[in-house]
């Protein structure tokens, strides 16, 4: 009987890549990429990259971040709990976040929200019987200045019926609260909403492709698709943390699994236990300058020489690869981040928010074209760097095992993990969890 088969595509900025998975044993078949055309259609170097793999799939799913991803600005109604929270919810949904706005928004607020040029805003505030003026007022001018871009509200409950009233004349969904109650972080409900308004609201109107076939086959914006993976892999391992850097050329993603005490955050915007944070100045090509500067701000030995090589990259992102110049940039690039990861966004003197504790990771998995390419010994290398950077002001992660996602299959597990949970654990465990001691 021939093999049921699934064509796992991310749809870069730069390159387009397929994956082919055996959706009934999970084993990986087959890879291939080609250049994202955004130039054309998205679609002829979606084609080519299947075609270049060999198979013709059964079906396909895609992911994409192509055209910029997913732009998402939060409106909350005060900066160090809805807010934040609001802001934890988006970046586990796979957007990049590019405002956030607390309090009532006046004239200069809704200008400076136009001014991010978001695909989606998160309107949020209050907890559940809490606060409503503030939610209310938001809906209430966002609906006056006939907003055209869709709203999500996941605010206060008790508010919900007299915000939609509030912004009939805007492209909306409303879903449960992101903060019911202080300190409990609910991003679930807000998240799948994101997801639905990206796939029929943002993919469209990106004008990646012509016709509706690439809207139709995109199931989720790729880092949504890529922390869908990472949850996966983490529930096949209970109780251990998990941590996983993506570097890439324009930015540096960090995901982390923490183990779920069941009991509420120590802050008010709450725990996700399930975290994302995005480094927009931390790149190996693109923001390859932005690498040196982060370095030399947390007084991080940099190489002789990197410096001129970074802007050569940054000037020229296309350049050819060179070892010698990314891996130290990915290793500088992936301590930072994940400092900042770890250590939370600075508010006051002494004071932070959103930080993660990694102690009780166990697994560091290092992703991205600059470490799938590198020998395995040299990737690790850059992984080494972060778990032993113990002078970053967090806890590293005890023994962890380091890991490679040479394959690329986070993201295609994601895809699969709806319509193919067995398939999907299958093909992280055959890839990135580390084989079991043999006899004796």
């Amino acid at each position: 009987m021939k093999a049921r088969t699934a064509a796992c595509v991310d749809v870069g900025s730069t390159y387009t890549k397929a994956a082919i998975v055996d959706v009934d044993s999970g084993a990986l078949l087959a890879t291939a990429s080609h250049p994202t055309t955004s130039d054309t259609d998205v679609l002829h170097g979606l084609d080519k990259a299947i075609a270049a793999t060999g198979h013709t799939p059964d079906e396909t799913y895609v992911c994409s971040s192509a055209g910029g991803g997913l732009r998402l600005a939060v409106v909350g109604y005060e900066a160090l709990v809805s807010a934040e929270a609001g802001r934890r919810v988006a970046l586990s949904a796979g957007a990049r976040v590019v405002h956030v706005a607390a309090g009532r928004l006046d004239g200069a607020g809704v200008a400076a929200l136009r001014a991010a040029r978001p695909d989606v805003v998160l309107l949020v505030g209050g907890t559940d019987g809490g606060d409503a003026d503030t939610l209310l007022h938001n809906a209430a001018r966002l609906g006056t200045v006939r907003w055209r871009r869709p709203v999500v509200l996941a605010g206060n409950a008790d508010a919900r019926a007299d915000a939609v009233a509030a912004l009939r004349a805007v492209p909306h969904v409303s879903c449960d609260n992101v903060l019911p109650r202080v300190g409990d972080l609910r991003p679930g409900p807000a998240r799948t909403a994101i997801r639905d308004v990206f796939l029929r609201h943002v993919i469209g109107g990106k004008g990646l492709s012509r016709g509706r076939r690439f809207a139709a086959l995109v199931r989720a914006a790729t880092p949504d698709a890529v922390l869908t993976g990472v949850e996966l892999l983490a529930a096949t391992r209970p109780g251990s943390g998990l941590l996983v850097v993506d570097v890439g050329g324009a930015t540096t993603d960090v995901y982390s699994v923490l183990p779920d005490t069941g009991s509420a955050g120590a802050e008010v915007a709450g725990t996700a236990w399930h975290g994302r944070t995005v480094e927009g100045d931390l790149g190996v090509r693109w923001s390859a300058g932005g690498v040196i500067e982060a370095a030399r701000a947390e007084r991080m030995p940099v190489r002789d020489g990197l410096e001129q090589a970074a802007a050569a990259h940054s000037a020229d992102p296309g350049r050819p690869a060179d070892p010698g110049t990314d891996l130290p940039l990915a290793a500088l690039a992936a301590t930072v981040a994940v400092r900042r990861h770890a250590r939370g966004e600075p508010v006051a003197d002494g004071v932070r928010r959103g930080g993660r504790d990694l102690r009780d990771v166990s697994l560091v998995i290092g992703s991205g074209g600059v470490l799938r390419h590198a020998p395995a010994a040299d990737a690790r290398t850059v992984l080494a760097a972060v778990t032993g950077d113990l002078a970053g002001g967090w806890s590293v992660p005890r023994a962890p095992v380091l890991a490679i996602d040479t394959a690329y299959v986070l993201a295609p597990a994601g895809l699969l993990a709806a319509d193919h949970p067995d398939a999907a654990v299958a093909l992280l465990r055959a890839h990135l969890l580390p084989a079991p001691p043999g006899p004796g």
